[in-house]
């Protein structure tokens, strides 16, 4: 086998994933298996070939890389169909599946590998829709079978949701983290749950900012400047439930309580917030919360993570400067 990474689907997924690892040194086989005649098949291939250029020329204007690494990345690429992807598939180590979200063409592209692939070769379903408990029943050798959720755009973003099917095979988890980790991927773990954990917590999040438009709560623009410089920015340095111990899980069980009462029941409390409570685990002031905080230098910890987040502020442009009233007050006057 050799280092090439194979990804079946020449979407948008498709060609994040391909972009992540030539980005990252590695050559990439990015496959379109959709049956089309010559002239449709060489229309798409100009197309994937050009939104690839256009997004290495977009990470050379974000200073990811310069203009002769992005010729090099490029490089790194073969766009191929169906037929001409044989010997690159026998000796991929992992391949990507990226195919759109119908069952169908997943079967279609499942049968198609169990053929094209050598027997150990890692399958992985860029999936957001079916879970690895279902999609397993048609991978011939399900223990080398898994999810690997990545989120759009997939060259940036470094989160990768990995799922793993009850016959998977600890080697393929490990060969999957690392091949992950390899193109910068932070992989992260989930039990085989409609949502995963990222979808599962924006798709909340999303409607109840769209109902607040919806009840006249507060404007478009105000939400989303609240999401951003608000909810968004706290939660870049703290997880949520990182976020839960150091405020107190029972400062979140009566808000809850009084968000249930005026709004509904969707903001009622899951029972382990109460049961944290109970068993006295409210977070970083008992020691113990979500997170075991025993042996912790809190006062350490916090000075981390507030230092987190002041270098997100500095890169906005937001972090709070000594005597900022004063240096206004003096430019009004100067303007006046």
């Amino acid at each position: 086998m050799d280092d090439r990474i194979c990804v079946v689907g020449a979407g948008r997924m498709g060609e994040g994933i391909a972009l992540s690892y030539v980005h990252a040194g590695r050559d990439v086989t990015l496959i379109d298996i959709k049956p089309r005649s010559p002239t449709e098949q060489t229309e798409h291939d100009a197309r994937v070939l050009a939104n690839l250029q256009r997004e290495l020329a977009t990470m050379t204007r974000l200073g990811l890389l310069d203009a002769a690494q992005a010729g090099l990345a490029m490089r790194r690429v073969r766009l191929c169909g169906r037929d001409s992807a044989a010997a690159d598939l026998h000796g991929a180590r992992i391949v990507f599946e990226a195919v759109p979200e119908r069952l169908d063409a997943k079967r279609d592209a499942f049968l198609w590998l169990a053929q094209a692939c050598a027997p150990d070769t890692v399958i992985a379903s860029t999936t957001s829709t079916f879970l690895v408990t279902e999609l397993a029943e048609l991978v011939a050798g399900p223990e080398r079978f898994l999810n690997a959720h990545w989120l759009n755009p997939a060259h940036l973003i470094p989160l990768v949701e990995v799922s793993r099917g009850p016959k998977t095979s600890n080697d393929a988890l490990q060969r999957l983290l690392n091949v992950l980790r390899q193109a910068g991927k932070v992989p992260v773990q989930c039990a085989p749950a409609a949502g995963y954990i990222v979808p599962r917590i924006q798709a909340l999040a999303m409607n109840e900012a769209a109902r607040m438009v919806e009840e006249g709560v507060a404007s478009a623009e105000d939400i989303d400047t609240a999401v951003r410089l608000g909810f968004g920015l706290r939660f870049s340095v703290l997880g949520l439930l990182e976020f839960i111990d150091w405020g107190g899980g029972d400062i979140l069980y009566y808000a809850s309580r009084y968000l249930s009462a005026e709004i509904g029941p969707r903001f009622a409390a899951p029972d382990v917030i109460a049961r944290n409570m109970e068993q006295g685990r409210n977070g970083l002031r008992d020691g113990q919360g979500f997170y075991d905080y025993v042996g912790v230098d809190v006062d350490a910890y916090k000075l981390k993570r507030l230092g987190e987040l002041c270098k997100r502020l500095e890169v906005m442009g937001l972090l709070p400067r000594f005597d900022a009233a004063k240096a206004a007050a003096g430019s009004n006057r100067t303007g006046s």
